[in-house]
């Protein structure tokens, strides 16, 4: 399949994630999961899946789409992410897809408790420890106290040091470090098609797996522009207000780095954008690992039925 071929009827807009043994891809209108079983198989979950912002129109707001986004990406990651648990622990394939109606209640409730720890612990590790030990430091030196985008710069410092070494930490556990490895595999296979290239194999092992729309490029956006946005307002002296307030900001600090994102995107080839997405590339070092071929093949499938689909929709609307 040569994507350039289909570029000509609209425009394929694709992103991705890895998950336990596998990639997920979300194309304008699909989300696909391809996961590979212990016994070799390839499954794989299509979900016709259109977004708020295409839904409803009126969203489709500079700084309130992006916000938008983060919150349906964390939904639909999470989603994809149980899925193939699911299937890494053997479970029987065929009779996770068929019971899903059956199990949906216990499912979102899963769900919805798994969003909010995972919630609460980015909050503890990259909001309140951050902050914590900025106050600390705060209150024992002078300078800080004198330079309040000092204080934000220490703040964002920290929390951007504790991201890094929880990265590393997770690439000594061999699942996470496979898990990297499909986020290669995932990258590589979206590069290849971005390039025009024929999806195979050979194609997308040529590929960088250092990607600018990458979620990690999005996280160390977020921290940076975090030390900008949160100067512009004056600090608390107290500690929890302080917290709390910065919490509030979150949100509309990722409508910005998402919005940031999209002009990067338009203007990959500027050198002032170049330089400001280096961070998120260098940190791709670190949540991505050069993929096998099996994996690749993995990412491939997921990417070919997201074409596929949106192709086989586009049809289906001309007849």
């Amino acid at each position: 399949m040569k994507p350039e071929n289909l570029k000509k009827n609209f425009d394929f807009a694709v992103g991705g994630q890895a998950v336990m043994e596998g990639v997920m891809m979300r194309s304008n209108n699909f989300n696909i999961v391809s996961v590979r079983t212990p016994k070799g198989e390839i499954v794989q979950d299509k979900e016709f899946y259109q977004n708020l912002i295409t839904r409803k129109k009126f969203l489709n707001i500079p700084i309130l789409r992006g916000i938008i986004n983060m919150v349906e990406m964390i939904y639909i990651g999470t989603r994809a992410l149980n899925f193939s648990t699911k299937i890494a622990l053997e479970e029987e394939p065929n009779k996770i897809l068929k019971n899903e109606e059956k199990k949906e209640q216990a499912e979102n409730s899963y769900l919805v408790a798994t969003l909010i720890l995972g919630g609460l612990l980015s909050l503890f590790l990259f909001k309140f420890i951050p902050l914590w030990i900025t106050e600390f430091l705060n209150n024992h030196l002078t300078i800080i106290q004198e330079h309040y985008f000092l204080y934000n710069l220490i703040d964002g410092f920290i929390k951007t040091a504790i991201f890094l070494v929880y990265m590393w930490i997770l690439r000594a556990f061999p699942d996470m470090k496979r898990v990297f490895m499909y986020h290669g595999a995932e990258h590589k296979s979206i590069i290849a098609y971005e390039n025009g290239c024929e999806l195979n194999i050979e194609n997308a092992r040529k590929q960088t797996r250092f990607h600018p729309r990458c979620g990690t490029s999005f996280i160390i956006i977020v921290f940076l522009f975090s030390i900008l946005v949160f100067t512009i307002f004056p600090k608390n002296p107290d500690f929890l207000t302080n917290f709390i307030i910065r919490v509030a900001l979150l949100p509309i600090i990722a409508g910005i780095s998402y919005e940031f994102l999209k002009i990067s995107a338009k203007y990959a080839q500027s050198t002032l954008v170049h330089i400001m997405s280096l961070p998120g590339l260098w940190t791709q070092h670190l949540t991505t690992s050069e993929p096998t071929d099996d994996m690749l093949e993995v990412a491939l499938r997921s990417l070919k039925m997201a074409l596929l689909s949106e192709e086989n929709l586009i049809k289906s609307s001309h007849e």
